[in-house]
């Protein structure tokens, strides 16, 4: 990514969010904040590519991750946990809709310096409200810690709190990986995480990985390149080293027999290559 300025990849993602509210019925995730902070440059619901099956198939899974990170927290809130932190927020807009503002939760918002100075831009030119219960912690997650980020804005330590952490990892060194899940594993009782992470090109199909090495290129050209790819078995070794424990691990199969199926539009995961992982903070270490 080139520091001097934001995530290209970011606006992709919110477009595909976006275009979920519009072109899917019944839609998987709803999100009455997506299209306004998108805003409507570029005309980017009336690319021809948003009616593909490949496309269709990357916005599904775009969508149901942020239902499924929602739907998780909303389990963490009735167990009382009153932090959540969107690391790598790019444009999700969780914070500005909250539903469990009421109930005191605190919504911190981790990215790059850049990508959240635009996000704000977009808020306003959207006149979505920033609520006082939004804390912004600037982060660039490969030359600064998480720790060093929340420090200092109001993040209680001391307190449980719930991670989503969505299209992130794989652009990460695995080093850094493992120091954020560390960080999250050294939480109090009853806090979480959700993320998605990519699996090797080599447990892929040959189609699958043509599919891989297109989106590889893309993002490479953005200047955002994937770097990590785990086996589950891997991520699950990685996470009871960081004192967390897997409550759930959803491929394509599990995902679209939960919220896809009878579908006649066609809405659904089509490859293998991410998935979505749900843990909690371990009984012996919380």
């Amino acid at each position: 990514m080139d520091r001097s300025r934001a995530s290209r990849t970011a606006l992709r993602v919110a477009r595909r969010r976006a275009a979920h509210q519009v072109l899917d019925v019944p839609r998987v995730f709803t999100d009455p904040l997506a299209a306004a902070i998108v805003g409507d440059e570029a005309g980017w619901l009336d690319n021809p590519a948003s009616q593909t099956g490949l496309d269709r198939a990357a916005r599904a899974f775009m969508a149901v991750r942020s239902r499924i990170a929602e739907d998780a927290l909303a389990d963490a809130v009735q167990r009382h946990v009153r932090q959540y932190v969107v690391l790598g927020a790019g444009l999700d807009t969780f914070a500005y809709r909250n539903p469990h503002e009421t109930a005191g939760l605190r919504v911190f918002e981790v990215d790059h310096p850049s990508t959240q100075h635009w996000k704000r831009e977009r808020l306003a030119r959207a006149g979505i409200d920033i609520p006082p219960s939004v804390v912004f912690a600037p982060v660039d997650f490969e030359h600064e810690t998480l720790a060093a980020g929340l420090a200092g804005v109001g993040f209680d330590l001391q307190s449980p709190a719930f991670f989503s952490w969505l299209g992130v990892t794989m652009y990460l060194s695995v080093e850094a990986v493992a120091s954020t899940l560390k960080y999250i594993g050294h939480r109090p009782a009853q806090s979480g995480v959700v993320f998605d992470y990519g699996v090797p090109p080599s447990t892929l199909s040959p189609m699958e990985r043509l599919v891989l090495e297109g989106l590889s290129a893309r993002v490479a050209a953005a200047g955002e390149p994937f770097t990590s790819f785990f086996e589950p078995a891997d991520i699950a070794g990685r996470l009871a080293e960081a004192g967390l424990e897997v409550v759930e691990d959803l491929g394509r199969d599990e995902i679209n027999a939960r919220y896809f199926s009878g579908r006649t539009d066609g809405l659904a995961l089509r490859g293998r290559l991410g998935r979505i992982l749900i843990a909690r903070v371990g009984t012996a270490t919380g």
